[in-house]
C-alpha cells in the first residue's frame, strides 16, 4: 500500500510526540490529547479557518488552540503550535493514528477485527483470541463484524496482517488459480 504524503509528513511528529510522552510516562494522557486535537482538525468549521490564507499563521494556531480549550496541557499546546508553524495541523489525524500504533507496539497490544458471515459465539471468539494471542505474542483486543456476503469462515485483520479464511476468499483464490 502506498503511503500518503500526509502520513509521511506526520511520521516524525508522531515519533517525537510518542518519545516525549513515553519519557514523561504520559502515553495515555497524550493519546487523549492527540485524539481530541485530531477531532478538532477534521471539523469542517475549523478546517475552513485553517485553510484560509488570509489569516496569519499565528492567528490560525491560536483559534485552533482556543477550540481545543483545556483538553491540552502546555506541552501539547507547544506541540500543536510547532505543527501549526510548519503548516501541518491538517496532519493531526495521521499523527494521532501513528502515535496510537507506536503506543500499541510499546504495550505489546494489537487491535484485531474479526469479520464473519454469522455472529460468533463467545466461546469461538475466545478460542480465536487465544490462538491469535499466542501467534502474535501480543495482548488482543477483538472487534467483531458480520458480513453475510462472506458465505462462511472469517477474515482476521490484525494490524497489517490479514488472514482470509472466508469461503468467498477461498473461492476467489480457486478462481484465480484456475484462470492462471
Amino acid at each position: 500500500m502506498a503511503e500518503t504524503s500526509t502520513s509521511t509528513a506526520a511520521r516524525p511528529y508522531a515519533k517525537a510526540a510518542f518519545e516525549f510522552a513515553r519519557d514523561q510516562q504520559a502515553l495515555e494522557v497524550w493519546s487523549g490529547m492527540l485524539s481530541t486535537a485530531a477531532l478538532v482538525a477534521v471539523d469542517a468549521n475549523v478546517k475552513a479557518v485553517l485553510d484560509n490564507p488570509k489569516l496569519p499563521t499565528e492567528h490560525r494556531i491560536d483559534i485552533f488552540l482556543d477550540v481545543c480549550g483545556d483538553a491540552l496541557d502546555d506541552s501539547a499546546r507547544n506541540f500543536i503550535r510547532t505543527l501549526g508553524e510548519q503548516d501541518r495541523l491538517s496532519a493531526l489525524p495521521s499523527v494521532a493514528e501513528l502515535f496510537e500504533a507506536q503506543k500499541a507496539e510499546q504495550e505489546k497490544r494489537v487491535e484485531v477485527t474479526l469479520v464473519s458471515a454469522f455472529a460468533l459465539e463467545s466461546e469461538q471468539e475466545e478460542k480465536l483470541a487465544a490462538a491469535l494471542q499466542k501467534r502474535l505474542n501480543r495482548d488482543i483486543s477483538i472487534t467483531t463484524q458480520v458480513d453475510s456476503t462472506l458465505l462462511g469462515g472469517v477474515i482476521i485483520r490484525a494490524g497489517d496482517t490479514v488472514i482470509d479464511g472466508s469461503i468467498r476468499g477461498k473461492l476467489a483464490r480457486l478462481s484465480e488459480a484456475l484462470n492462471s
